[in-house]
């Protein structure tokens, strides 16, 4: 059954497109129901809006209390009735409630070979650090920050000449853009499950996250 899918939004929505392409062609057994911005003004909404799929907008500014911000947005989201809730760039700290409601069937990708460098800022802290390798993960989301069990990594080197700028563009390009449309794949198709606080994958226990170097070219 093709599963239901609501995107949830702050800015350019460039995850947002990179889902939305695969569920176009096929890669991702679903579809967009919802898109649904924290700002009037993301530009994910223009593509969302151009490309036909619904967009709804809960300004963050007209909800002081972060409570009744999530009881109003979880409303919304359950109107469509989604299978999962995927966050793209949306930049609010959701309540436990709200997590709680949705375990299981919503996920994050943070730019950071987690559980290094969560929260934001994560390119200038990287360089900063001196480390040696950059990249992304998707996870489940919990009521911790960044702290949901991860379902798959990407990384790459960070070179001499990197600035944060630079690093964003390419976590973005050649890791965030690949990994995270596979992993709503495989929630779509029910090959991911969160049991117990721990990541099962087609059935088995994963000891450690998947790796974008270890995935076959394309989708699987």
């Amino acid at each position: 059954m093709t599963a239901r899918i609501a995107v949830l939004i702050s800015g350019r929505g460039r995850n947002l497109q990179a889902i939305a392409a695969a569920c176009a062609d096929g890669r991702i057994d679903g579809r967009i129901t919802t898109v649904i911005s924290s700002r009037a003004d993301a530009a994910g909404l223009d593509f969302a809006r151009t490309h036909g799929l619904e967009t709804q907008v809960l300004a963050s500014r007209e909800w002081p209390e972060r409570a009744a911000y999530d009881t109003a947005l979880a409303q919304r989201i359950d109107e469509r009735q989604p299978d999962l809730v995927v966050l793209a760039g949306f930049m609010r700290i959701l309540t436990p409630g709200f997590v709680e409601h949705y375990r299981g069937r919503l996920l994050n990708v943070h730019p950071s070979l987690l559980p290094r460098h969560r929260g934001l800022d994560t390119h200038r802290r990287v360089l900063e650090a001196g480390d040696e390798c950059h990249g992304a993960s998707v996870h489940f989301v919990t009521a911790e920050l960044d702290g949901g069990p991860v379902i798959v990594q990407g990384q790459l080197t960070v070179r001499a000449q990197d600035t944060p700028e630079t690093l964003a563009e390419r976590v973005m390009n050649d890791i965030e853009l690949k990994i995270y449309p596979q992993a709503v794949a495989w929630l779509a198709r029910g090959e991911l499950a969160l049991r117990d606080g721990e990541v099962r994958f087609r059935g088995a226990p994963l000891d450690a996250p998947l790796t974008m170097d270890a995935l076959e070219d394309g989708f699987r």
